[in-house]
């Protein structure tokens, strides 16, 4: 079982960047997909989810109107689209699958500094 985020880097306040997760060795379709992100010194926290169809999201209230979770179930990969990015977003980024079991990607680091 594989979940490898990529996408993440050093953008300036008010950019925008978009994660991916590619998933392997489970049925990708069967799983909640989520987003967490943990800063430094304070624990993770759940920014996004989605349903397995697709069709239900969830969003922290923080980061509404701003993130938008999406997945492709063809393509086994669950997508972050973060735009008017905030030095508060400044975190490690994790994929989590939930499901008969949960999975965890490695995390990619998002930086927002001027």
């Amino acid at each position: 079982v594989q979940l490898v985020e990529s996408g993440g880097g050093l953008v300036q306040p008010g950019e925008s960047l978009r994660l991916s997760c590619a998933a392997s060795g489970f049925t990708f379709s069967s799983y909640t997909m989520r987003w967490y992100r943990q800063a430094a010194g304070k624990e993770r926290e759940q920014v996004a989810g989605v349903s397995r169809a697709g069709d239900s999201t969830y969003y922290a209230d923080s980061v509404k109107g701003r993130f938008t979770i999406s997945r492709d179930n063809a393509k086994d990969t669950v997508y972050l689209q973060m735009n008017n990015l905030k030095s508060e977003d400044t975190a490690v980024y994790y994929c989590n699958a939930a499901g008969s079991r949960n999975y965890w990607g490695q995390g990619t680091q998002v930086t927002v500094s001027s």
